[in-house]
């Protein structure tokens, strides 16, 4: 593994110097382990630390008035986790962790060194933050909008291209590691009706699982009848500061 996942996730975008590399490690000095389901941080929680995710997988959600859970993300090793308790003193959303899982904290003293000593890579974690911000943006316009088929196709894409971004060997299948409830709660379906959908999409030689790895056998078709796009590729980085 390399000396930062969060170097290893950025330098998938622009090459890194050796100081903007040792900057980043610095964010991953310190190594927690948490267990499947543990809740790393609590809505309205003090925030105290950010986030590297080193290995496994968080969601972050919150509870609705009437119970209900909304899922509002899921992160793969060299997410930075937290970008939102920056803005504010109490967490706007819970953590917990999807799989056995390492984070990296660190608090936000050591996330405004970063950005003071090193511009090119606040303004890289800026567009990041931001093509993270329209793909949940593109979410909450297909629900109540579009299909239960378009949405759940959707997510499957999203988790798949979000894979891919750090991980070269994915071509066209993926661990999910997601229940149909967890992807129900992600795109406002109920279990049942994701399992519907699942299984037409099977049905229709779109997709096929295996051991909980989906295989996507029509990505263009999917992306069709999801209305998606990929927000992962195709960046502007045109105008990031220049290396020192």
């Amino acid at each position: 593994m390399a000396a930062s996942c969060f170097a290893d996730r950025l330098g998938k975008q622009i090459p890194l110097s050796d100081a903007e590399l040792k900057a980043l490690a610095r964010l991953e000095e310190t190594q927690r382990k948490v267990r499947k389901g543990a809740i790393i941080q609590r809505v309205n929680d003090t925030v105290t630390e950010l986030y590297v995710l080193r290995h496994g997988r968080v969601m972050s959600y919150v509870i609705l008035p009437d119970g209900s859970r909304q899922i509002l993300r899921v992160y793969f090793p060299g997410d930075f986790i937290g970008a939102a308790s920056t803005v504010y003193s109490k967490a706007p959303e819970s953590l917990v962790a999807l799989d056995d899982s390492v984070i990296c904290p660190f608090d936000k003293h050591a996330l405004r060194r970063l950005l003071e000593e090193h511009p090119r890579v606040a303004a890289l974690m800026f567009v990041l933050s931001n093509a993270e911000r329209i793909s949940l943006t593109d979410r909450l316009a297909s629900l109540g909008r579009t299909s239960a088929k378009a949405r759940v196709a959707a997510f499957l894409l999203d988790i798949f291209d979000r894979m891919r971004v750090t991980n070269d060997e994915i071509t066209d299948s993926f661990d999910l590691k997601l229940t149909q409830e967890e992807i129900g709660d992600a795109v406002g379906l109920t279990s049942v009706h994701v399992n519907r959908m699942i299984r037409q999409m099977e049905q229709e030689g779109l997709i096929s699982r295996s051991n909980g790895r989906i295989t996507l056998h029509d990505i263009d078709r999917l992306g069709d009848i999801g209305h998606y796009t990929n927000r992962h590729k195709d960046l502007d980085l045109s105008w990031l500061p220049a290396l020192n």
